[in-house]
């Protein structure tokens, strides 16, 4: 057996009981709720009697009817002019409200930096000669090179300043960082420290003195060093306070020059103030930009302050502003890590924006936060992205800014650019999703707040490939071989951050058309022990690269390059090596050409990872063991493309020759598919076959075969529906029952028509027509338009015709009108997005392989994974088979279907202000509506799909498992380590209480498990290509698993649930009904299963678990292999 089949199935919590529940997330607002509550009882004066009852506040009649007030006119125009409507403004006030620094937690911040400012003032002086002094405390440094001049000792700060955000007022939970900016004495400094790392290291080991000191205070919970956004120059140390307070603020020590220690001229981008000599050993001085604007960052704490106080005091909405803009910023994954665009560039963006008066300083948080995006969205400089506040004669130009780095933003000094770290591939993931967020917001019909401030976008959930570089070490070698000393002595030997820019720019040129977009994720700030030496570069977690697909180019095999007498035919050679060849098309024309081999639409998904491959062996020495497609193995259940189109081929070519019949009765006014391979989402799609026939028996008719009771499960061949409708007459009888006699008799009539006209095998039944054809069957159901009216129609006793629906004319319907509607609506959706087929395969395999295909129906499925594509906010639509996984079970999980209608919008019919009557009328009737309500623009008020399953308790089932699932997959992908994928599709069967397993021999999709066996039985059908036409008839539609839980169900459905895969599964899950196992009066009529139990002369009936079980046995006779009992609460 494979080493799969050890792997433990999927934990999870037991199966819910079968008493109701409530569906959907818990409230988030219900403390929320009670806070307001309470603060309305505070500020209700007179409204709480001397029993502590609430009294309604009593309102005079003039009170009443007051006139609105001005300012709350301006406040009713601004909801108005501004919002949707008014309850996103509220939203807007609540999430402030919730992230802003509570009375209580400042005046704990206060008093914990109190303490610490005074221990820190009581540093002892002393003189030094080595670090001997500096006992059970590191040097947060990484000495490279291991020497440098100059002297140090230790003396009290010179000054301690409260710097950033708290002072500011524009702190967020719920992580609340507090920095606190040290002075160093200037006796500790020299003029000469700014060259050769000196202050640098001065700067850790005066930091290291503290960290030393402060070793010995009580009011010190942890200590722990860091770095500021994963610069290893700039060591910060980090303190919390001790017990449960912990959690609740973490204090930042960053150790500072004083102000005026350096001139900013010294940090011009084109100078060299690290010597190639001291560093390498090689004489020549390149600029060091990077390392220049890290030492001058230091001096500019304490005036950026200032600056943004001023500002702040000009504009009352800056901070709220300010706090909105790193609310979105966090959700991305932006604010954090080494280049990121944190808090503090939030500030300065918007102090940027009021001081260049491009928003006013009137506006509130919410115009300040859409501004400030729709600057980010459409701000572009030719060369570089680049803001400044002013230029002065002595300050660097930008075109030396631009000379030095990829991303400019320089601040009021004029000397510093405050991006200096910052790649040109996260400036223009920022620009991205700023542009993606103002189309959210602009969109009516979908929810602005949730989209843009409370939806986490991880990088796995919002990019369609995610490759990881793993064992960073190698990228020392990339440096060699990309000749970047200079930039690596920039840098400081930081070779990941020195390598990252040229390696993603490198794949930016090889991938071109195939992506929209970029992107990697920002190394995270290093933290670590104060008693431990500071981590090496190569011990960083891998690095992640994001890639939005172009789906139009992003699966092809050919890269087509310049004609071979172009000058950029060399440089086409340069960057692909010997993958490059000379090729001749079909035009003439011969070009420099890269082909890539793939003989399926899923190996063809692994394309880019090639490339990928290929071009950093080729150029930066990267091996391919340090590249990991993350998701790479889901791709491996995502078979079908090929398969599904060939079933949609040979359908169209039965749709043609049925238009071309000659001699019906009536024509045919439409042929419409209504099976799932027609639309691409069938998890496994039909397969043409061609029959062994040495393993079969024949009808007596010779017609078709039957299969042998001593073989194996013949192959199952599943019938793929028609639906033809013919044209309406006055000859159609108004009968149902003479109806179907005439459908029959148009059955019989094509059959005969097609054996004449095509040589096909047919077999005609009252019901439908079976079509033998390229080793597929087609099903064709002849319809008339108005059956299903006719159907509804009765005669009252006095005569009169009404019309009343049933289930019959609803079930006819759905076959011949709903159905097919969908599957071509659905076909549509598949050519527009390549990639929508495959998620809904992936799902609805998800969906079966936990037993829940059968609640939450396989059409159903398909509108869940199509609304991740028409209404894709946050994210762009899925464009790999992955990503879309991931994104259905985080809507199946999270979506509130209590409060909540799923609208799918197909092909755009749905109007805002039709999706606002549908939700209010949801609301109304919620109470009479299936658990699961999902509407589309011609299903509004019923929800066909989900009106009779899921129940309330396999919704609340599928919600905790796909919660679980997700969890699980996103731990394996996000661990950089090669996992089994298929964890995630094993169902957990500890909660059911009996399992019947099966004869693997006589179920015929035992190929099609989660873990297929290695041996497998033939099933009566060789290689080679199928017969167009002709041959007996196969054994159509025949699945003995799902006739015995038919069976099952007819049987015992009132004592027990029934699950099982239908894909392969060799087991049947069997759940007890509680209420069954109840005690019932004892009657003759109500005996099925049950045995007699008298008690004080009162005789009751109980489930006769022991014969049922040998029903079970009995029934599945040749199929059951045997029983497992899996609880003792019902004694056998």
């Amino acid at each position: 057996a494979p080493a799969a089949l050890n792997s433990p199935p999927l934990p999870l919590p037991p199966l819910p009981g079968l008493t109701s529940s409530t569906l959907g997330p818990p409230m988030e607002n219900e403390k929320k709720s009670a806070k307001q509550s309470k603060d309305s009882k505070r500020k209700a004066k007179g409204t709480v009697s001397d029993g502590g009852v609430l009294r309604p506040v009593k309102l005079s009649k003039k009170e009443l009817y007051k006139a609105p007030t001005v300012e709350e006119l301006n406040q009713l125009k601004e909801a108005e002019n501004l919002f949707h409507c008014s309850i996103l403004k509220m939203q807007m006030e609540e999430l402030l409200k919730e992230v802003a620094l509570s009375e209580h937690r400042k005046k704990l911040v206060d008093s914990f930096v109190q303490q610490i400012t005074d221990f820190l003032q009581c540093v002892p002086e002393s003189e030094l000669d080595d670090i001997s002094w500096l006992s059970g405390v590191e040097v947060p440094f990484l000495l490279v090179p291991s020497t440098a001049k100059g002297k140090f000792h230790m003396e009290p700060p010179a000054s301690i300043n409260l710097v950033g955000s708290y002072p500011l007022g524009t702190g967020i939970k719920p992580k609340v960082s507090v920095d606190l900016a040290v002075t160093i004495p200037a006796s500790i400094l020299h003029p000469m420290d700014a060259i050769n790392q000196r202050y640098s290291r001065k700067r850790a080991l005066y930091l290291a003195g503290l960290a030393r000191h402060l070793s010995f205070a009580k009011c010190v919970g942890s200590l722990h060093y860091s770095c500021l956004h994963g610069n290893r120059l700039r060591p910060i140390l980090l303190l919390k306070p001790p017990g449960n307070d912990s959690s609740k603020v973490t204090l930042r020590i960053h150790a500072i020059p004083p102000p005026d220690f350096l001139k900013p001229s010294r940090f011009h981008p084109q100078k060299n103030n690290i010597r190639t000599e001291w560093f390498t050993g090689v004489s020549s001085e390149p600029p060091t930009p990077h390392y220049n604007s890290t030492v001058l960052g230091d001096h500019l704490p304490l005036s950026h302050l200032q600056f943004l106080s001023a500002i702040s005091a000009q504009c009352p909405a800056f901070g709220e502003g300010v706090a909105l803009l790193k609310v979105w910023l966090r959700q991305r994954e932006l604010d954090q890590g080494a280049g990121c665009f944190c808090g503090f560039h939030a500030s300065m963006l918007m102090a940027y924006l009021l001081s260049t008066h491009k928003v006013g300083k009137t506006m509130n948080p919410y115009q300040l936060l859409r501004n400030a995006l729709n600057f980010l969205a459409c701000f572009v400089s030719v060369a570089s992205p680049c803001l400044s506040f002013s230029f002065l004669l002595l300050q660097p130009s930008l075109p030396e800014f631009h000379a030095a780095f990829s991303v400019v933003f320089v601040d009021p000094s004029g000397h510093l650019n405050l991006l200096a770290d910052m790649t040109a591939f996260t400036y223009k993931w920022i620009q991205h999703e700023a542009s993606l967020s103002l189309t959210f917001w602009d969109d009516p019909t979908v929810d602005g707040f949730q989209a843009l401030l409370m939806t986490p976008k991880s990088m796995l959930r919002t990019y369609d490939n995610v490759f990881k570089l793993v064992n960073l070490v190698k990228l020392q070698t990339s440096c060699k071989k990309l000749l970047l000393l200079n930039e690596l002595m920039d840098h400081s030997g930081n070779y990941v951050l020195t390598a990252l820019p040229f390696v993603l720019s490198l794949l930016q040129r090889g991938l071109g058309e195939r992506i929209h977009l970029l992107v990697h994720s920002l190394p995270q700030d290093p933290e670590w022990p104060v008693d431990s030496a500071p981590p090496k570069h190569k011990d960083q977690p891998p690095l992640s690269i994001g890639l939005l697909l172009n789906l139009e180019h992003a699966l092809s095999v050919l890269e087509r390059g310049p004609p071979a007498d172009n000058p950029k035919a060399a440089e086409f050679r340069q960057l692909w090596g010997s993958r490059s060849q000379l090729r001749r098309f079909q035009d003439g024309a011969i070009t420099e050409a890269v082909l890539w081999s793939s003989n399926s639409i899923s190996q063809r998904r692994f394309i880019v990872l090639k490339i990928i491959t290929h071009l950093l062996e080729l150029h930066a020495d990267i091996p391919n063991s340090c590249i990991m497609f993350v998701g790479g193995q889901l791709d491996n259940h995502t078979t079908g493309e090929e398969e599904s189109l060939e079933v949609v081929q040979s359908y169209d070519d039965l749709s043609k020759k049925l238009w071309h019949l000659k001699d019906l009765p009536l024509s045919i006014t439409s042929v419409q598919g209504a099976h799932q391979a027609l639309r691409y989402t069938q998890v496994f799609p039909p397969v043409p076959v061609r029959l062994d026939y040495s393993f079969f028996d024949k009808k007596k008719n010779h017609l078709g075969l039957v299969p042998k009771e001593d073989q194996p499960c013949p192959c199952y061949i599943a019938p793929i529906k028609v639906i033809v409708h013919m044209e309406g007459s006055g000859k159609w009888p108004s009968e149902p029952k003479a109806i179907r006699h005439v459908k029959a008799a148009f059955h019989i009539c094509l059959r005969e028509l097609l054996c004449k006209q095509h040589n096909y095998r047919c077999h005609a039944t009252p019901g439908y027509l079976d079509v033998w054809k390229d080793g597929l069957v087609f099903r064709i159901q002849v319809a008339y338009h108005r059956e299903p009216q006719i159907l509804r129609e009765s005669l009252t006793p006095e005569g009169m015709l009404i019309y009343r629906d049933n289930a019959e004319a609803q079930a006819l319907e759905l076959e011949t009108l709903h159905k097919p509607f969908l599957t071509s609506t659905l076909h549509g959706l598949q050519q527009q997005y390549g990639c929508f087929g495959v998620v809904c395969r992936l799902a609805k395999r998800w969906l079966a392989s936990q037993f829940l295909l059968e609640d939450i129906r396989e059409e159903a499925a398909d509108l869940l994974v199509a609304s991740l594509f028409l209404h894709p906010a946050p994210f762009t639509p899925p464009s790999s088979p992955q990503v879309g996984f991931l994104r259905f079970l985080h809507l199946l999980s999270t979506f509130d279907w209590k409060n909540n209608p799923l609208i799918v919008n197909l092909n755009g019919k749905l109007t805002a202000v039709e999706q606002t009557d549908i939700k209010n009328d949801f609301v109304a009737s919620r109470e009479s509506l299936p658990t699961m309500f999902i509407v589309t623009p011609s299903d509004k008020k019923v929800s066909v799909w989900t009106k009779e399953a899921p129940s309330v308790q396999m919704l609340q089932r599928a919600i905790m498992l796909a919660a679980e699932s997700l969890r699980v997959l996103e731990t394996q992908l996000d661990s950089g380590e090669k996992q089994d994928m298929r964890v995630a599709f094993r169902p957990p069967l500890e909660a059911y209480d009996v399992l019947i397993h099966l004869d693997s021999k006589q179920v015929p999709l035992l190929a099609k498990a989660v873990d297929p066996p290695v041996n497998t039985f033939r099933r009566g059908t060789h290689g080679g290509q199928p017969f167009a036409s002709g041959g007996a008839l196969p054994v159509i539609d025949y699945d003995p698993v799902r006739l015995y839980m038919s069976e099952l169900r007819e049987a015992f459905g009132d004592l027990a649930l029934f699950f099982y895969d239908l894909y392969g599964g060799t087991v049947i899950a069997v759940l007890w009904k509680p209420t069954a196992f109840e005690p019932k009066p004892f009657k003759t009529s109500l005996m099925n299963a049950r045995r007699v139990e008298v008690n004080d002369d009162v005789a009751t009936t109980v489930p006769n678990v022991e014969a049922i079980l040998q029903d079970f046995r009995i029934i599945g006779e040749g199929l059951v292999k045997r029983l497992e009992l899996r609880t003792e609460k019902w004694v056998v």
